[in-house]
């Protein structure tokens, strides 16, 4: 392994394994102590500048610091996963603790790479109608808000999967999904079947707000990656401005709530 210290493999996988990181949704200071773990295993020392959509990684030894590798590589589109987020840290300490050669930690690294058993569409939607209905309740929504929401999260999320995978943009998508769960939320005021339609009206929109973006950016702001984190804010407040114009559009269409 210390002949292939400061080879083209080990600093091609550095700098993939940081743009991999960054596009699943890690934080900055995430990326920077997986990326310093490794290094160090490997017996380099690597520094990168994280930016929205690329990575630069500057690789040298210890022994030569200023005649290394400066590489660059693109960050594709965020998609939050949290369970290749966890793999991919993971895979750092096992690098570090066990010491693994690089041609392990490479074919490790591509099986992480690969797509995730096929979940269902159904059974996800139903769970997330389950936890935004619930979400209705926490607010004081009685059950026909519950059961209105449920149905309108559901429609909306399964909306959202199929749009998504068919590859329209996410703010569209976003505002077309907040404006079908909103109208089918409206049946609590159309029909009067419950005595908290407002509750089921402001919940039913909830499974779209971008929560994990606005913790991300307000992580990297306290570690002074300033850069990343407005990006990150302004990309959460874009998709919470689409949400809430399919939201007003919806209310503005049935008739209902400020309009």
């Amino acid at each position: 392994m210390k002949n292939s210290m400061t080879s083209n493999e080990l600093n091609a996988f550095l700098v993939e394994y940081a743009a991999r990181l960054m596009g699943c949704g890690a934080t900055c200071i995430r990326i920077e102590k997986n990326l310093g773990r490794i290094a160090a295993a490997y017996g380099v020392r690597a520094e990168c500048v994280i930016m929205p959509r690329h990575i630069r990684l500057y690789v040298a030894t210890a022994n030569e610091p200023y005649a290394g590798v400066t590489l660059m590589a693109p960050v594709g589109p965020a998609h939050i996963d949290f369970d290749r987020n966890t793999r991919l840290s993971a895979l750092s300490w096992e690098i570090a603790d066990r010491g693994l050669c690089l041609d392990a930690a490479r074919e490790r690294f591509a099986a992480i790479l690969q797509p995730a058993p096929r979940r269902s569409d159904l059974l996800l939607s139903l769970a997330v109608a389950a936890a935004n209905a619930s979400f209705c309740a926490l607010f004081g929504g009685d059950m026909a808000a519950m059961t209105i929401v449920g149905i309108a999260t559901a429609a909306g999320f399964g909306l959202k999967q199929w749009l998504l995978k068919r590859g329209v943009d996410v703010r569209v998508t976003f505002m077309l999904c907040a404006f079908v769960s909103a109208v089918l939320a409206t049946a609590d005021f159309l029909f009067s079947v419950g005595s908290t339609p407002d509750v089921a009206l402001a919940t039913a929109v909830l499974y779209l707000v971008p929560g994990i973006p606005f913790i991300n950016s307000f992580s990297d702001l306290i570690y002074r990656h300033y850069v990343c984190a407005l990006s990150r804010l302004v990309d959460a407040a874009v998709l919470t401005c689409c949400l809430s114009a399919g939201l007003c559009a919806a209310m503005l269409a049935m008739q209902v709530g400020m309009f």
